[in-house]
Formats: C-alpha cells, structure tokens, sequence
C-alpha cells in the first residue's frame, strides 16, 4: 500500500503518525544543529581547532587566501595599508573536542539508553515516557544555548542522548499498535521522513537564525528556536494521543514460546547474533553508517572551509530533505519487488549496487564547486540512502518475529556505536593528509567499503540458506520414512539448533 492509501484508509491514526513524524523531526533538528553552529559557538565559548580565518569586515586582495595560512604569526601579519588584519586567527568550530561532543559523548550514552528504553517500550506506558523524553531533550537543547564553557556542552549532550535514545523506540512500538501489517511499512516510511525534515531544517535555523544575531546572542538564538516547539509538541502527544492497544497475532496469542521471561529473550537475542548473516549484515550495516554520520557532522564545516560563500545553509536545507525522502522511499520499492523474485538475497544486492552507485556522486560533491557541489548530492542521497530500510527489512526477515523489536534495538546500538563514534576519524586524516582528502576516504571511502561488506554477507546467507534448505530436505526424507527427526540422532539436532 503506497501513501496515498494509507492518507485515505486510516483517520486518528494519520494524525497520530503525523504528530510522531513532528516529534522526530525535532530529535533529528536538535541533534543536528550543533553541527551547523559549531563554528560560532566554538569562537564564543572556546573549543576544538583554531585556524587562519578570513576577516569578513575587510575585502581580501586577490593574492591572499587565509585558509592556506598555518601558523598564526603569520596570519595576523597579513594587514592592508591602515594596519587591519585581512585574516583572524580563530577558532574554526572542528577539531577532536568538536568530534567528541558529536561522536561518543552523544552517542554512547544514546545507544546504552535506547537499548533500556527498547525493553521498557513492550511493559509501560508508552506514551508518557515518550513525553518525558520529546521535553527533556527539548529543555537540554534550549540550555545549550546557556552554554558558557566546553564542559557545559559535554554535559548536555549526554543528556540529549538520554532523552533522544526515547523517541523511536516508543514512536515505533505505538505506529505498529495503530497500524496493521499490510500499512505498517508505509506508516514507518513516513515516520522516517522525519530524519531527513529535521536534518534540513537544522541548517536553515544553524545559518540564517545565527546571522540573524537575535539580541546580539547569535548562535544562542538558533538553541532557543529550536527548543522550545518541544514542549508545545510534547503537550499535544499528552493531551491528544491515545495509548493503543498492543497488537497481537494469533500465533503469539496461543503459542506460550513468544511469552518469553526477560533472561530467555535476551539469551534468544543473542543466540540470533551468532548467526554469520546477521554478523556480517551488521559491520556492513554500521560501515555505511559511519559514513552518514561523518558527512553529517562534517558537511558545514567542508563548505565554509572551501567555500565560504557557497550559502550553504540554503541549499542543505532542501537538498536532504527531497532527496534523503525520495530514497527511502525508492529503496523500499525496489527491494520489495526484488525480493519477490530472487528471495531474500535480492535485498543485498539492492545494498551491494545502490552503494556503489552513489560513491562516484559522493565524490563529485567532495570537489566539484558550488552549486554543483549540492547537485551532486542529490543522486547521492537518493541513490545512497536506499540502504536504510532495506537493511533494517533484512533484519528483521533474519530473526524469530517475537524478537524483532528487541533485535532492531541491539543492531540499532551496535550499528550506532560504531557510525556514531566514527566522526572521531576525520580529525587525525585531516592532520595527515586534507580535510578534503579526509572526508574522500571516510565518505564515498566508506560507500564502497560498506558494498564490499554487503558482498561478502551476500556469499554468507547464500551458504546459510543452502545449509537450511539440506537440513529441511533430511527432515522431509525422515518424514517420509516415518521416523522423528527429532529422535533420529543428535548430529541433525545440533544442525538444527
């Protein structure tokens, strides 16, 4: 069922899968906007790199380009005639304390949270932990802009974490309790819109609202903008959403094996992540990951480097949002239709080509010019953000349904583990080689590493679904010479399990 039928077969559910789309764009905004305002902010309260900055009170001859200036005697010597300085040796916004404030000091703490949450979302009230969460997250972003020193900013992003870690697992456990199975893939795809909204609007609000210079507080004033719509929403979830009922099947309604006890679900749980595909669909999974993540936290620092007058906050505020939209959404349909006839495996090929597709226009942002720099992106994001749903439907076709929920949680921790604290890269590439040359090896780098990954989790569930298809023809051979396989001797047992 595509999104138009979902509009016009479901009522309140539509609204209240409109109000968790609105929720998450939120979370996305409010996680982003650091990465848009990171160079004010770090000239402010003073953190990260500094750098030879360009004066922007001064026009700057033709023969002076102060990025390519490295030490800073020699950036503050560069004056016109009245003595002003053509460039400002300042900070830059990047550098290791940037990288940890958007790698592990969110991240680890988001994922350890998300995990707990994932358990807590089947047994409370969904619903008002999630409230709990959209205003804590809301209130932590509004006292970023309070912000006086780096040490204040590590604090509130562990605190981000904590409450960000709330909104998908209870947005998505409430989404399959309102919505069938038959709509429930559209439902959650117009949830995910919620990324790609949110993400764009960060750049809009990180550059115009900070040039803006609201009460003379800048970047400040982009925290408080985005904050405050928060409470508003989470008021609205509280008085207008409705708890649902949980959905179940029949099948887990009279079969005692879904009622599992927290330690058997967790030992189950882990019993499936011993399996070689799900193995290797993960580090494939969290490969391609670290990509979205370093392109992410890194993309407003790459253009006001190169390009200072790319008006980059115009572009990336769109550009995401109609491409990243469009990709979901077209992954989704082509695996679907793939896997109709090829089986399970046709959904990794859909991984193993997308990727590999979107690497060349990965690299034509890298160092192409603006605007074609942005254009580029588009194919990109399009092509390259095919993966999202089409791993996350691997998944959980690789795992016993009455674990789906719990597993999505624990790939969701490990994936964003490895692609959350991945940004902490870039900074010693950076030192190494460029910041260009960087991002070449950690963006489309990593695109193509994550397709060869995908190839080799392709080779593995080939050999896993032959071993399964073996073992299903020795049972139907016993079956038909009227034995048990269950009593027929321990070397098919131990297969089997």
């Amino acid at each position: 069922m595509n999104l138009l039928q979902l509009f016009r077969s479901e009522g309140y559910p539509l609204y209240v899968l409109c109000v968790l789309l609105v929720t998450y764009l939120l979370n996305q905004l409010d996680r982003y906007i650091l990465a848009t305002t990171s160079a004010p902010m770090a000239q402010d309260i003073h953190f990260g790199d500094m750098g030879c900055l360009e004066n922007s009170t001064v026009t700057l001859p033709g023969n002076i380009t102060c990025k390519k200036v490295e030490h800073e005697f020699s950036c503050t010597n560069l004056t016109n005639p009245n003595g002003t300085q053509y460039c400002l040796w300042d900070y830059n916004g990047s550098g290791e304390q940037y990288q940890v404030l958007v790698g592990p000091a969110f991240t680890i703490v988001y994922t350890i949270t998300g995990v707990i949450l994932g358990f807590i979302a089947d047994i409370w009230n969904r619903k008002y932990i999630l409230v709990v969460c959209l205003m804590l997250w809301s209130g932590v972003t509004i006292l970023t802009g309070f912000a006086q020193e780096y040490w204040h900013v590590v604090l509130l992003r562990f605190a981000l974490g904590i409450g960000q870690a709330g909104c998908t697992p209870f947005a998505a456990s409430i989404i399959a309790d309102y919505f069938p199975a038959e709509i429930r893939g559209s439902a959650m795809g117009f949830y995910n819109w919620g990324i790609y909204t949110g993400y764009s609007l960060s750049y809009a609000i990180g550059n115009y609202i900070t040039k803006a210079n609201i009460n003379g507080q800048g970047w400040r004033w982009a925290y408080y903008i985005s904050g405050i719509p928060g409470f508003v929403v989470g008021l609205l979830i509280l008085l207008s959403v409705k708890e649902p009922e949980r959905r179940m099947t029949a099948k887990e309604k009279d079969d005692k094996s879904y009622d599992l006890t927290p330690l058997r679900k967790l030992r189950t749980i882990l019993r499936s992540f011993l399996n070689p595909s799900l193995m290797m669909l993960i580090i494939a999974g969290s490969v391609r990951n670290a990509a979205g993540y370093i392109w992410g936290n890194n993309t407003q620092l790459f253009f006001d480097h190169y390009y200072k007058d790319s008006q980059v906050g115009l572009w990336m505020s769109w550009v995401p949002l109609f491409s990243g939209c469009f990709g979901v959404l077209f992954g989704g349909f082509i695996s679907d239709r793939v896997v109709k006839r090829v089986g399970p495996q046709g959904r990794i090929w859909v991984l193993v080509l997308s990727q590999l597709c979107a690497a060349p226009f990965a690299t034509m942002a890298l160092y192409l010019e603006p605007p074609y720099a942005f254009l580029a992106l588009i194919p990109s994001n399009i092509i390259g953000e095919m993966w999202v749903g089409v791993t996350l439907a691997v998944v959980v076709e690789l795992v016993p349904s009455y674990i789906r929920t719990s597993t999505v949680a624990v790939y969701l921790f490990i994936s964003t583990n490895i692609g959350g604290n991945s940004p902490l890269l870039v900074t010693p590439l950076r030192k190494a080689t460029s910041f260009r040359t960087a991002l070449t090896i950690l963006f489309p780098g990593l695109y193509v590493a994550g397709s060869l990954l995908f190839v080799l989790t392709l080779l593995v569930l080939r050999r896993d679904i032959k071993k399964v298809k073996q073992e299903e023809e020795e049972r139907q051979l016993l079956l038909n010479q009227g034995e048990d396989p269950e009593e027929s001797g321990k070397s098919y047992g131990a297969r089997r399990t």
